[in-house]
């Protein structure tokens, strides 16, 4: 199962809708889309504006791969389950964001192992044709990666700033 997710706070249907034209293209794939809030409806994928925290983390457990934009949440949840993840950051240019800290973010995500990066909507249609290749991340099991995922999760869902 391909299971995309573009986070809580915008839509991103420049993403979600090239997950769902690949879905139309290779419908023995099972797709989930979580698509936020926006007008634009999937004709191929099965979707959800949002989900649960429940329903979130089944679909995350049962994902072959997870597609996203440049969110850390994500990066951390696919990291701590050993998904493959296709991250496509959002554009400020194009309305996605208020600026381009998500193209920052996956320039660094594109030396970690387990992440691949794409910018248009043709790269990733290519690297979803691979999705069954894609390796995993190497994990989380060090001491210090558990500790930036602690640091991280304060910063990101209680705005505790790190290093004080």
């Amino acid at each position: 199962m391909i299971f995309l997710t573009v986070g809580s706070q915008v839509p991103f249907d420049r993403l979600s809708r090239s997950v769902d034209a690949w879905a139309a293209r290779n419908p023995q794939t099972e797709v989930f889309g979580q698509i936020g809030r926006t007008a634009w409806r999937p004709a191929a994928m099965q979707w959800a504006e949002v989900l649960s925290a429940d329903e979130y983390l089944e679909l995350l457990k049962r994902a072959r791969v997870i597609v996203a934009h440049a969110g850390m949440g994500t990066v951390i949840s696919a990291a701590e389950h050993g998904k493959p993840l296709i991250v496509m950051p959002r554009r400020a240019d194009l309305g996605e964001h208020r600026n381009d800290h998500q193209e920052f973010t996956a320039k660094w995500l594109m030396t970690r192992s387990g992440i691949s990066v794409v910018h248009g909507e043709d790269e990733l249609q290519h690297l979803l044709d691979k999705a069954g290749t894609l390796a995993p991340p190497d994990g989380l099991g060090s001491e210090s990666c558990e500790r930036m995922v602690t640091v991280l999760r304060e910063f990101i869902f209680e705005g505790v700033k790190p290093f004080q």
